[in-house]
């Protein structure tokens, strides 16, 4: 389980992140860091890169519980479109902190291509006394004021550690975007997958896939909206080494 959190002084302006990480063995460990300019969704993102890092060689399922809705619906939603513009906005524009969602992105792929499960992605409410929470924005805003020396950073066993980590709230699902971010939604759907003679394939549309089975005895197809969905399709069918996005 990952707490992530960013802060910034000005935005743009000196900068601080913090994470908090609850290894499967029990094992807390906080990290954080500072810049001296950068912008509070600059240190979102960051915080939630660094900590995924951190845990690559660790199997098994992760949460990523964080407040910042930029990074949320970035990472499980507008990414998509991003992507398919060649990281333009849907007016055409650059996105915004395009190398940092590409390092998240990355991390993403590699604990996928590790055979681990998806990432849950979690909200959780700032500021509303949710323990692991509010420690990840003390450890955020105590890098971005610059002071010398930098915060103390707990690492060690769970049970002396000093935050209720595990006191959650129940529904920490992403809340749906507002009208004036439903622009960057995914597309209709992420991927259009087929089996042929016991071949998989992974089409980018519905026109690529149907030429593929169209007339083929035993083929099947399926339209998937989320990572999580073709997963469990290409396991249904029994394939084992699917091809990758």
């Amino acid at each position: 389980m990952i707490f992530a959190d960013g802060a910034c002084t000005g935005n743009p302006g000196p900068g601080g992140w913090g994470a908090i990480i609850v290894h499967p063995d029990g094992l807390i460990e906080e990290l954080g860091g500072g810049t001296r300019q950068t912008t509070n969704n600059q240190m979102e993102l960051l915080a939630v890169i660094r900590a995924l890092e951190q845990v690559r060689g660790v199997r098994g399922p992760v949460e990523v519980l964080s407040d910042s809705l930029y990074v949320l619906r970035g990472i499980t939603q507008w990414i998509w479109g991003w992507r398919k513009r060649n990281w333009k906005t849907a007016e055409g524009a650059d996105v915004a902190n395009r190398e940092l969602w590409q390092a998240l992105s990355a991390e993403v792929a590699i604990r996928r291509e590790a055979g681990n499960p998806a990432i849950r992605w979690s909200h959780v409410r700032g500021h509303r006394g949710i323990p692991g929470n509010e420690r990840v924005d003390e450890i955020a805003v105590a890098y971005s004021l610059q002071r010398s020396p930098s915060p103390p950073l707990y690492r060690g066993p769970l049970l002396k550690y000093f935050v209720a980590i595990h006191d959650l709230p129940e529904e920490r699902d992403i809340p749906e975007s507002d009208p004036s971010q439903r622009r960057e939604k995914p597309a209709a759907a992420l991927a259009y997958l087929s089996l042929v003679d016991g071949v998989p394939a992974r089409h980018s549309s519905w026109k690529e896939c149907e030429s593929r089975v169209k007339g083929r005895s035993g083929a099947k197809f399926k339209k998937v909206m989320s990572n999580d969905e073709e997963k469990k399709i290409w396991e249904s069918w029994g394939v084992k080494s699917p091809p990758t996005p």
